[in-house]
């Protein structure tokens, strides 16, 4: 595996991660939210993360795990590694308390309420906010990091999908910060820096796993991302997109992200 290879495919991780400084710049920047761009924008994200998992990830994960152990191993172990992937992602989202939770949704209208120049409680919220976004943007980073590693076609769309998602939970991190500070540098600092936990999660995943990479590795961990990214999708970015209260968009964004992934995957066989 070259180096070119795996520094694209770390810049690509890193660009998803820092995405939640774009959601802290619109919360600071604009006046409104734009409701109709969010819900599309999620609903395409997670029809590109579906899309791709089901047909293409699985499958290859299966391919690489029957030619390891035959048919009927190689088909078991891939089954129960995309459900451990689901496990691992709704494990990671229980153990994060819903208040403060950064999948709560946020507008940046909630910037115009006036607070006090200083809430603890507030400051407390939006600091566990970015702990809990990081956390949660740990097994997205090593989801864009492997898939991008494997395969381009696979990992470029999920890198712009998983920075789609990352847009409004950087304003779920900014907005409680500045409430309780009137500080816009550190609310944006914080929500910016909670996204490093993406590439840091490439970054550890790759430390830790690929220097043991095969195929079995590489199977077990194809199938994991890809009961991540449907948990993510099914989650968090669906109930995200439909909560900003244009439910019809979120389906069309939803199809439209699955056509566009479709349609790369068959100009690039």
């Amino acid at each position: 595996m070259d180096f070119q290879t795996v520094a694209l495919a770390f810049a690509l991780t890193l660009f998803a991660g820092l995405s939640t400084g774009i959601g802290s710049a619109l919360a600071f920047f604009t006046n409104r939210t734009n409701t109709k761009f969010l819900s599309l924008a999620l609903g395409f994200s997670a029809g590109v993360m579906i899309y791709v998992s089901f047909t293409e990830m699985f499958s290859v994960a299966q391919d690489s795990l029957t030619a390891e152990l035959g048919k009927i191993g190689g088909n078991w172990l891939t089954v129960l590694s995309f459900f451990l992937g689901i496990f691992l992602a709704a494990l990671i989202d229980k153990l994060v308390p819903s208040f403060e939770n950064p999948h709560e949704i946020r507008k940046v209208e909630e910037m115009d309420i006036e607070r006090p120049d200083k809430f603890k409680k507030l400051y407390r919220m939006g600091l566990l906010a970015s702990l809990a976004l990081a956390i949660h943007n740990f097994p997205e980073g090593l989801a864009t990091f492997s898939s991008a590693l494997v395969d381009m076609r696979i990992g470029i769309p999920i890198a712009i999908a998983v920075a789609i998602h990352n847009i409004p939970e950087g304003i779920a991190v900014s907005i409680p910060i500045f409430y309780a500070t009137g500080n816009r540098k550190k609310a944006f600092v914080y929500s910016f820096l909670s996204g490093l936990a993406e590439p840091l999660g490439a970054l550890i995943g790759y430390l830790i796993l690929f220097k043991f990479f095969n195929d079995m590795v590489f199977g077990i961990l194809f199938a994991s991302v890809a009961g991540i990214m449907v948990f993510i999708s099914l989650d968090v970015l669906l109930p995200a997109s439909r909560e900003y209260g244009e439910p019809h968009l979120s389906v069309y964004g939803l199809i439209a992200g699955m056509i566009v992934m479709a349609i790369s995957l068959l100009l690039f066989l």
